[in-house]
């Protein structure tokens, strides 16, 4: 691995380990701080339940599992291996589901009423006994549903294979979709959720420390990136929802995934973390800078200027009540080069992931939905800037609305 030296700017450099030393970063919030943050989750997805007029909901998506319970298995395996899940009863228990040998990781969770042993009906662990496990499956849910519904046959859903859409509703069961229940409930932040979501931060700003102190001619974008991954994996993080990290000719278009290319001296290296740190939660930052100690050239300068002009701009605009079609009408206009290499939206939330809302770009706005900002909600400010030949300029915040407009909860400095 290619071998770090000083850059310029120190202030970068001040991110890693405050200690001075080369350790990972330990969590200074006390206990009580998550578990606050776990008792108002749960009663958000009870409180839009009950807005929703729903007897459950069925949760397979584990990012909704660990907003519910605090609950964790292989997330990324168990996101798209369907084998464990949780069921909340409206008035009624939260059950988790866990695949067997595993039931000891729920210890201590007190949004758990009960756990039990998920059954595990997907062709590749069920096989020819598919359809026997699926009614067992839904035999057990409807069981449920009848106990505590009071005749309320309403399930909501965040995701579910066809075979047990069809099982459940040949029982008598009504599926909601899911999504208007977890992403609306999942929106609105705690003061402890926003505690917990700064801890991510810090330490994705540490990682990010480290991938600007190894940012020198002859590094792959491979090597780099794997500097967010030790930080976020040594200090208590789960998993990075991307590779995006690009330098030079690769950065435009976006969306190219990091691969073994070398960067060379004054290339623009580019990137977005989305990074699932400590806690479960999202840090999702992007920044642009220039491999090596050396000046920008006069246009990359301007498309990094034109970058932080979109970002300031909309950052400013946001405040409690703002409605996404008067952000839109408001919005940084994007120049007419630029265009064709442009992202597709202007902000989205975040929390525990990528969430509800997402404001897509003016060019693109008829598309987008309804809604507006709210306090508590946590956004991330978005810029993609590149034209022609050129290469892309990345950079995003992420800002917590407040009762008088938005603060950011990144600090990791700007170029220029």
């Amino acid at each position: 691995m290619n071998e770090a030296t000083p850059f310029k700017d120190d202030r970068k450099l001040a991110y890693l380990n405050a200690e001075g030393a080369d350790r990972p970063l330990k969590s200074p919030l006390p206990a009580e701080v998550l578990d606050r943050a776990r008792a108002y989750r749960l009663s958000r997805f009870r409180a839009l339940m009950d807005a929703h007029n729903v007897a459950g909901l069925l949760l397979y998506d584990p990012v909704n599992i660990r907003y519910a319970f605090d609950s964790s298995n292989m997330g990324v395996w168990t996101s798209h291996n369907p084998i464990r899940y949780a069921l909340i009863l409206n008035g009624g228990p939260g059950i988790m589901f866990e695949f067997k040998g595993c039931e000891h990781l729920n210890d201590g969770l007190p949004g758990i009423d009960e756990l039990r042993n998920s059954i595990g009906w997907m062709f590749m662990c069920a096989g020819d006994r598919s359809g026997e496990r699926l009614a067992l499956w839904a035999d057990e849910i409807v069981t449920e549903l009848r106990a505590h519904g009071g005749g309320n046959m309403r399930l909501a859903v965040d995701r579910l294979e066809p075979e047990g859409v069809a099982a459940l509703s040949a029982r008598g069961v009504e599926i909601i979709e899911g999504g208007q229940v977890t992403e609306i409930a999942r929106s609105v932040k705690s003061a402890d959720e926003v505690a917990l979501m700064r801890w991510t931060i810090r330490v994705c700003e540490a990682g990010m420390a480290r991938i600007y102190q190894h940012s020198v001619p002859g590094v792959t974008e491979r090597e780099l990136w794997a500097h967010l991954h030790f930080e976020n994996a040594r200090s208590g993080g789960e998993w990075l929802e991307t590779k995006l990290l690009t330098c030079g000719p690769n950065t435009n278009p976006w969306y190219r995934e990091c691969s073994n290319r070398e960067c060379r001296l004054g290339e623009m290296i580019s990137f977005d973390t989305d990074m699932i740190g400590p806690y479960g939660y999202c840090a999702d930052l992007s920044r642009s800078w220039i491999c090596g100690d050396v000046p920008m050239t006069d246009r990359q300068k301007r498309l990094y200027a034109a970058a932080r002009a979109q970002i300031d701009h909309n950052l400013a605009l946001l405040e409690p009540g703002l409605s996404f079609a008067e952000f839109n009408a408001k919005s940084w206009r994007i120049p007419a080069a630029y265009q064709p290499h442009r992202y597709s939206l202007a902000a989205h939330g975040v929390g525990m992931a990528d969430e509800w809302p997402v404001v897509l770009l003016h060019p693109d706005f008829e598309a987008s939905h309804s809604g507006h900002f709210e306090t508590g909600q946590v956004v991330c400010v978005e810029s993609l800037i590149a034209e022609e030949g050129s290469e892309s300029v990345k950079l995003e915040t992420q800002v917590l609305i407040t009762e008088t407009g938005a603060e950011r909860l990144d600090s990791f400095p700007w170029e220029m």
